[in-house]
């Protein structure tokens, strides 16, 4: 039986993703195409998902103009692999990378780089408990400079692609595809897909292979970007699922107004949310206002003791998602690209009503 219930699906990861896509990935498990054959049990080496795969990288290109001399991979693993994948990649035998530090995944990347070589912080956001996003120094001695775009966990984002004089290796798994992108100024952007593209279980790159690093010794394979590339994201059996569902949902973007479309509506519902986060007396906001997250807003109730009444209106009003994680309490609601606003507001009809019965 389907439920006719709407959840307002504020999870912070695996993400919502459009109910559209959900369907018709869900219908390609059972058989894809007519083919007679469900989606994950054909071979990745046929010619219907070598064409999935091709429209995959071809949507990506078209999203974000990505310039033709940068590769686009969809592998296996997500950004925690990534980490350990981007350092191998850019930095060189006796080179460096930078890190700025701006939250949990920003430092879990810097301690997983550490096992390539030298790593030195350039901002560190805890001296400040992480409520905003430092400035990067203009100069940087090392290889590249790594950042977190978006910061699921605190609700802080840079606003803009950050200026320094070397390249930046961009993780972007909690906000790809909510914004354009300057590549003029990236080695490699990266991303893991569940947060704001499609299911857990894929990685994608974004790199120059001009821009790769040259090292006395070779890369271990699977880390080897240059490599993939060169088997068109074909190296070892792909996440053919989580590739196929994150198609569609890019696909899904591009029919509905493209990058352009998607920004207007997240800066939509993040001024909607935000506004009643400044405006209602009994929440304050977690994020400083000038490093507020478009993806992830961030906050806390005033007096600890409403909270069980919010939770209640909230659960009643079908409003999923919402606690805030562990290591910063309070409350965050995720607005990635496929959120209605319409689930914005009913979560602010709620706030507002509980401000009413509990003001």
């Amino acid at each position: 039986m389907v439920s006719t219930t709407q959840i307002h699906n504020f999870s912070a990861g695996p993400c919502i993703l459009p109910q559209s896509v959900m369907i018709e990935a869900a219908e390609a498990v059972r058989e894809l195409d007519g083919s007679g054959l469900s989606l994950i049990e054909i071979s990745h080496r046929s010619p219907a998902f070598v064409a999935i795969m091709e429209e995959a990288q071809a949507n990506v290109r078209k999203l974000l103009n990505v310039p033709d001399r940068f590769e686009v991979l969809f592998l296996q693993g997500g950004a925690s692999l990534g980490f350990l994948t981007t350092a191998s990649n850019f930095m060189s035998t006796n080179g460096s990378l930078d890190y700025a530090i701006t939250g949990t995944w920003s430092k879990k990347a810097f301690a997983e780089a550490k096992h390539v070589g030298p790593v030195h912080k350039i901002t560190d956001g805890s001296e400040l408990g992480f409520r905003s996003i430092p400035a990067l120094p203009a100069s940087s001695s090392a290889d590249a400079v790594h950042i977190t775009t978006n910061n699921t966990i605190f609700g802080t984002q840079y606003a803009t692609d950050p200026a320094t004089d070397k390249p930046l290796i961009g993780d972007m798994s909690s906000d790809i595809f909510s914004r354009s992108i300057d590549f003029d100024k990236y080695a490699c952007v990266y991303a893991g897909a569940q947060k704001n593209m499609g299911p857990a279980g894929t990685v994608m790159y974004i790199f120059d292979p001009s821009l790769v690093a040259e090292n006395e010794l070779p890369l271990p394979s699977y880390l080897d970007l240059k490599l993939h590339a060169s088997k068109d994201s074909m190296f070892n059996t792909p996440p053919v699922f989580a590739v196929y569902t994150s198609m569609l949902n890019l696909r899904w973007m591009l029919k509905n107004g493209g990058l352009e479309a998607v920004e207007q509506r997240n800066r939509a519902k993040a001024q909607t949310m935000y506004a009643e986060i400044d405006r209602n007396a009994l929440f304050t906001g977690f994020a400083e206002t000038d490093s507020r997250s478009v993806m992830n807003a961030t906050f806390t109730a005033v007096d600890a003791a409403v909270e069980p009444a919010f939770k209640k209106m909230c659960a009643e009003a079908c409003i999923n998602g919402v606690n805030g994680h562990k290591s910063v309490g309070g409350y965050r609601a995720s607005m990635y690209n496929a959120l209605p606003l319409s689930s914005v507001e009913a979560l602010v009809d709620v706030m507002r009503e509980l401000e009413r019965t509990h003001g």
